[in-house]
């Protein structure tokens, strides 16, 4: 059944030869193959502020934020592809998060302090994160966590389900045959809406 799927290219560099970019391209490809419904947001093309007060989270975001949850609220599926820096998302993307959750729009705080409403059920996830070191020493050696943060911390507590994974180590030693692989399962992924 096709879907409405949101793509997030959370690479804050704009150069559309990184690696990143390249995912994005594949996976948008095999969605459209597939016969979804795709809208792409990249985050290195946006005006990002940082949120300077916990305050900032109840108030309406800027307009381009704006239009990026209207984006997330019509899809079914949301893809986020990303490097891993410093052990986590870039914090340009982290930034486009916090922003995207003001005003309540990816959980609404109970006021009695109990666990917060989830906004996102009914719509499913996945990651795609590249990273510099072997995907299975960061699984490892490092249980995922900075990739845990966001599968569980932003897309699992909002109410996205499944949340699902794909990591793509030693990027830096890849030759082309080898990322020519990735973009193949990445767009594999995307035909399946996955």
């Amino acid at each position: 059944m096709p879907k409405q799927i949101c793509l997030i290219q959370g690479h804050p560099d704009d150069n559309p030869k990184t690696l990143c970019h390249g995912l994005a391209r594949s996976y948008l490809d095999g969605a459209r193959a597939g016969g979804h419904k795709v809208r792409k947001l990249n985050v290195a093309a946006l005006d990002v502020p940082y949120l300077a007060s916990s305050a900032d989270f109840l108030t309406s975001p800027p307009a381009q934020i704006k239009e990026a949850q209207d984006m997330i609220a019509a899809s079914d599926h949301v893809v986020f592809v990303y490097p891993l820096w410093l052990g986590s998302m870039p914090a340009k993307l982290k930034a486009f998060l916090e922003q995207v959750a003001r005003h309540e729009f990816l959980i609404t705080q109970d006021p009695k302090g109990g666990w917060p409403t989830k906004k996102m059920k009914g719509k499913s996830a996945r990651v795609i994160v590249t990273m510099g070191m072997p995907a299975a020493a960061y699984q490892l050696a490092f249980n995922k966590s900075g990739v845990k943060s966001m599968e569980q911390g932003i897309l699992t507590l909002s109410g996205f389900k499944p949340v699902r994974d794909t990591l793509i180590g030693s990027v830096g030693a890849a030759d082309e045959n080898q990322r020519m692989k990735w973009l193949a399962t990445v767009r594999a992924l995307g035909v399946k809406g996955a």
